[in-house]
């Protein structure tokens, strides 16, 4: 859909700032597509930062907090996604600092336990190393996913 004036472009985008959390990359990347001018879209989204329709480091916290709650996602996936969002470094950081490793523990050890039931191995060096493998790709760190294997099933790794 072509959005053809300014004005246009500001109600569409304001609706949809009210329905959920949005990033300024994304906007403008829709007034983009709207093939609204540069100057405009800079206008649009001076205004909608202005009256709080839109708030990178708001967004950056909502987005966290769903992606490890409910997609359950570690920290390194996150960090991607909020990078391709074009969150500053700054609010990235802020705000995966304020999960606490124990809310990622909590998230990964049902997961962990679920694979568990699924995964065939040899032995349990095996299945540790495919448990590894995939809590890494879940975007979780190393050292949570240690963490987590200790804790639950005192797996023991070789030196």
């Amino acid at each position: 859909m072509k959005v053809k004036t300014e004005q246009e472009a500001y109600l569409q985008l304001a609706a949809l700032c009210a329905q959920g959390e949005h990033c300024q990359w994304e906007l403008t990347e829709k007034m983009r597509r709207w093939e609204i001018d540069e100057a405009a879209q800079a206008r649009v989204m001076q205004r909608l930062v202005a009256e709080r329709y839109v708030d990178d480091e708001r967004f950056a916290r909502a987005f966290v907090k769903d992606k490890v709650r409910y997609n359950k996602w570690g920290r390194r996936k996150v960090e991607q996604a909020l990078w391709q969002k074009h969150i500053d470094a700054d609010t990235q950081q802020r705000v995966l600092s304020e999960i606490d490793d124990e809310d990622y523990l909590d998230v990964l050890r049902p997961l962990l336990q679920q694979k568990r039931r699924t995964t065939k191995a040899a032995n349990d060096y095996e299945l540790s190393q495919k448990l590894i493998r995939f809590a890494l790709s879940r975007g979780f760190t190393f050292d949570i996913i240690r963490q987590c294997l200790h804790v639950e099933d005192e797996i023991q790794y070789p030196d």
